[in-house]
Parts: structure tokens; sequence; C-alpha cells
């Protein structure tokens, strides 16, 4: 795909959006329901949660740019929710359900914003920043998230995370 956004500040982030687009159906293809929601005895996030996670935060930012939709998964994720003991979480094939009706919405409006609207405040409690910081944060969390989620692959005896 081509990368023309309107402010020049953002083409990094596009790119980078791009990666993870494509990133994150590879990095869960193949993954068994049981092993989605695998800690390994650990406090770690397991799978679903981290994808799900990863779904509900592309959402949010959408909602930043008039875009009012939800994850099927929504309750579970709604107000930057840990993760919760005890709860099975959906199946990772709705989370990409999700992920792919998202993601060509929020690129669409990342690439038309203008430097006006990524100057614009974001607050939410003990937090003050701009869209562009906020995009910032959340570019470099999707990275980790999608690094997580390769590692768990690894954890879990599954053949490594196929990039192309």
């Amino acid at each position: 795909m081509e990368v023309q956004p309107l402010s020049s500040k953002t083409f990094g982030f596009m790119v980078l959006y791009d990666m993870h687009t494509t990133f994150f159906p590879n990095v869960i293809a193949g993954i068994s329901e049981k092993d989605a929601n695998e800690r390994l005895g650990t406090k770690a996030n397991h799978m679903a949660w981290l994808t799900g996670s990863l779904v509900q935060e592309r959402f949010e930012l959408a909602r930043l740019f008039g875009i009012e939709k939800q994850q099927q998964a929504n309750e579970l994720f709604k107000d930057h929710k840990g993760i919760q003991e005890g709860v099975i979480y959906p199946a990772l094939s709705s989370f990409e359900k999700d992920w792919k009706i998202i993601s060509p919405l929020l690129r669409e409006s990342l690439l038309n914003a203008d430097d006006e609207k990524f100057d614009e405040p974001f607050e939410m409690p003990g937090m003050k920043m701009s869209i562009f910081d906020l995009v910032s944060f959340q570019t470099y969390r999707e990275a980790n998230c999608i690094g997580q989620l390769a590692l768990w692959r690894r954890l879990l005896g599954y053949e490594a995370m196929k990039y192309m």
C-alpha cells in the first residue's frame, strides 16, 4: 500500500501501522483456543488477552477520529481492563474479524488527519497528551504486543511468526 498522509509527521507511523496490520493475523495464525488462553503457570497476559487488547485499542483510537464502532468483546476490554482471572476469552478468529473491520477505517482517518487534529489534546485520568503523542504510544504498544504474541508462539511450541 502506498503511504501518503496529509500530515508529514505521521509518515513513519503509517509505515508501521501497515506492518502491524499485516503482522497481526500472522502472529495468531494456527493458535488453538486452548493455547490462546494458556498462561503457563505465570501471571503473564495470555495470547487471547493480548489479541483482544490490541483490537480494543484500535477501536479506541478510531473513536477519536469519529468512528463509532466497537469490537465484539468490548465489555472484556473497555476502560483498559486488564486480564481477568477465570475468564475464557473469545476465539482469536473473532478478534481477527474485528481487526479487519477497524484497521482500514482507522488507516483512512490517520492518513487524512491534519496537524491540527494531531495537536488536539487527549486526556484520561492521570494522563494528558496530544493525539499525536497518543498515536506514537499506540504504535509502540502495538509493536510490543505483537512481539509478546510472537514469543508466546514459541513458548507454546508453535513455529515462528511469518512476516510475509
